[in-house]
């Protein structure tokens, strides 16, 4: 059974990646490239647990001993220990991809190395390592400790005894899974990419506020957040980086990135997590 996880990646995602297996009852190793990427990474965990500790969701003495089990690093070497490893850097594939040829020079040739990619290719990544069949897809939706959904991908190489050790694993995790092929976006931004993308488009011809798009399609579909308000809090440059990858491995331009989105980002409105996007925060 496996008992001790790398999460590499201190941000938004790995933070949240790292506390749900912390409080999942796993020891974790938090790595990040820089010390303040990971105190501020621990900082949040905290900050969520305290929120599900005011919420009655968790004891104090609960939160106390997941935190204690979460050790941070700056050290890539130290992941060596680990016998699961969940990768959550940025949607970059060239850091990606020397990050995970890296992995597969340093742990031991039976350990699984996932990928949180929420598009990019797990098969690319694979042929990167001598452990292709090692190699899965973990895409967690975002906020980790709250939704649910883990869409799990197979590679081209990927194992039955990877994507099973895999899925048993995110079930440990208190999650619902999913399995996709190896299809850019996956399964969940296949659609909703193209969803927020036609939004940008509708707010660029000005066909409405953000707040009457969003307002429409949260009433109108009953979705819980409207596409814009999404959008800002995934990140614009995320949302990007997906749409491009969509629209260069598909080769359809109704995945075309809208140019209003490119604009926001190269302005450093990347959305929540820099306090400004779509709106203010």
């Amino acid at each position: 059974m496996i008992t001790k996880i790398a999460v590499l990646g201190a941000g938004q995602m790995g933070s949240g990646i790292a506390q749900v297996s912390s409080v999942s009852g796993m020891d974790v190793l938090l790595y990040d490239i820089k010390e303040e990427f990971v105190q501020r990474g621990i900082k949040n965990i905290q900050a969520s647990l305290d929120r599900f500790v005011q919420k009655g969701k968790l004891s104090a003495v609960d939160k106390d001993t997941a935190i204690n089990r979460i050790k941070l690093t700056v050290n890539f070497s130290d992941i060596a220990g680990a016998q699961f490893v969940i990768e959550a850097i940025p949607e970059d594939p060239v850091i990606k991809l020397d990050t995970f040829k890296r992995l597969d020079a340093l742990l031991k040739q039976d350990v699984i190395l996932a990928s949180n990619t929420s598009s990019i290719s797990i098969t690319r990544l694979a042929g990167m390592t001598a452990r292709p069949d090692k190699i899965i897809g973990m895409h967690f939706m975002n906020p980790v400790p709250v939704m649910k959904l883990v869409e799990v991908v197979k590679g081209i190489a990927t194992s039955e005894e990877t994507l099973n050790t895999t899925l048993e694993l995110a079930k440990r995790l208190g999650k619902t899974t999913v399995v996709s092929k190896d299809s850019a976006g996956f399964i969940v931004n296949r659609i909703l990419a193209p969803w927020i993308n036609e939004a940008v488009y509708a707010l660029m011809e000005g066909i409405a506020t953000p707040g009457d798009i969003d307002t429409a399609m949260k009433l109108g579909t009953n979705v819980p957040m409207g596409p814009l308000e999404l959008a800002d809090f995934i990140g614009l440059d995320t949302m990007l980086a997906i749409l491009e990858v969509l629209h260069n491995d598909l080769g359809d331009p109704k995945y075309r990135p809208c140019p209003l989105l490119r604009k926001y980002v190269e302005a450093g409105m990347l959305g929540k997590k820099k306090g400004i996007g779509f709106y203010k925060y």
